[in-house]
């Protein structure tokens, strides 16, 4: 049995210090994997717990010239949309080429002090050799998502932070870059994940469309925004019977096409075979469903959506409608992103890569309503299956109702029926 690691803050450092104290020599027994081969790396690297390596920080002109051509340089405006109201004076969104330099930190209030006091400023190189373990390097290190908490950094001073972070790729595949939140303990939480995970899947889609599109399009595209095109409805439908341009389709090829979509890189066939089935699924059995996939969508659109098999991928951007929800999520919409979210994403879904994902959107949602400011739309998400029990929806609720009336206190009454399920 895979055990679970500790991340309670008083067992991590207790850790850390033996680890450190002994120069390797105590193994970080029962640490995240993740983390705990990230301290091997920064102690292997010489990295001082006390006094990480001066960062290299660019000349602002030099780190305006070399930001502007970079490739994530496009999609910004995306990232902003997507965590820009997330991050007040709790967090702050950074944004990191392939080697670690910070290209852009954005936020304000006591965390953005916090992390220009430990250097964590734009032009500053935050690789694992310089600093140690840090979500930003080590998810550039690992090719994979990271979540560092606390005491989970290598170097001391940073350990009053949490920070989660992706990495970006591109079409092809390479990584260009990541995209990193930091802040206090909600920094590290799988709201932040979630968060992560769906604006770098955004990004990738963005770079994605901007590649298919070639040089001429591309420049029109930069300048009418990110993913401009014909005003028309979403090509897949996965938040109700799936559906491809109209046209039904069956769960396991509406399971592929959205993984393939969250995978703008592509997905080999053991890989998709994982994220397909909860128990063991023969590559014989997955490329049988791709090739009756390639059947039925040539069919639905105008030429050939999958290319290769090694990895499978798409051919051309496919929006659906978990897109809709996340732009009018990014816009601040709430109430618009509910009506685009009639139902939980592909519901009678088993698959693991699915239900990951599902999760991930309902958070996303959730994260959205408590902190928005429309009273009707925090109202429908708690007449919902997913909020009616959500005590901090049924709390905003409260503070956003008219005092006496109706919505006030149905909240009122319901706040007090889920405190005394909780006694």
């Amino acid at each position: 049995m895979t055990q679970v690691p500790h991340r309670d803050a008083q067992w991590v450092r207790a850790a850390y210090e033996n680890f450190v104290g002994s120069a390797g020599s105590q193994e970080p027994d029962g640490i995240d994997p993740v983390v705990a081969a990230s301290w091997r790396r920064s102690l292997r690297n010489g990295v001082d717990p006390d006094s990480p390596s001066a960062v290299a920080v660019a000349a602002s002109d030099d780190l305006e010239d070399y930001r502007s051509h970079h490739p994530l340089a496009v999609a910004m405006p995306l990232v902003r949309d997507m965590v820009g109201g997330a991050t007040g004076d709790d967090l702050v969104v950074a944004v990191s080429d392939d080697a670690g330099r910070l290209l852009w930190v954005e936020g304000r209030g006591p965390v953005r002090t916090a992390v220009d006091h430990v250097g964590f400023v734009e032009g500053a190189v935050w690789r694992e050799e310089s600093v140690g373990t840090n979500a930003p390097g080590t998810a550039l290190a690992t090719r994979r998502p990271v979540q560092v908490l606390g005491a989970e950094h290598f170097a001391r001073p940073v350990q009053r932070l949490s920070c989660t972070a992706a990495p970006v790729h591109d079409p092809a595949g390479g990584i260009v870059g990541a995209v990193d939140l930091t802040g206090g303990s909600v920094a590290g939480s799988h709201v932040a994940l979630a968060l992560v995970r769906a604006t770098v899947a955004m990004v990738e889609r963005e770079l994605a469309a901007r590649a298919a599109a070639g040089p001429r399009d591309a420049a029109v595209a930069t300048a009418l925004g990110p993913t401009a095109g014909p005003d028309r409805g979403p090509d897949l439908r996965l938040l109700g019977p799936p559906a491809l341009r109209g046209r039904r389709i069956s769960l396991r090829h509406a399971e592929i096409l959205l993984l393939l979509a969250e995978h703008p890189r592509g997905l080999g066939a053991e890989e998709l075979a994982v994220l397909l089935h909860p128990g063991d699924l023969s590559l014989v059995a997955v490329r049988a469903e791709i090739s009756r996939l390639r059947r039925v969508a040539d069919g639905a659109l105008d030429g050939p959506l999958l290319a290769g098999s090694r990895p499978y991928r798409l051919a051309r951007p496919l929006l659906s409608d978990v897109d809709a929800v996340r732009e009018r999520l990014g816009r601040g919409d709430v109430r618009g992103a509910l009506a685009a979210y009639p139902e939980p994403l592909l519901r009678r879904s088993v698959a693991p890569g699915v239900e990951r994902l599902r999760e991930e959107l309902e958070a996303e949602v959730r994260a959205a309503v408590h902190v928005c400011d429309d009273a009707v739309a925090v109202e429908r998400w708690t007449a919902r299956a997913e909020g009616a029990d959500d005590h901090a929806a049924w709390t905003r609720l409260a503070r956003l109702a008219q005092p006496g009336g109706p919505q006030a206190t149905r909240a009122s009454a319901h706040l007090a029926v889920l405190e005394r399920r909780l006694t």
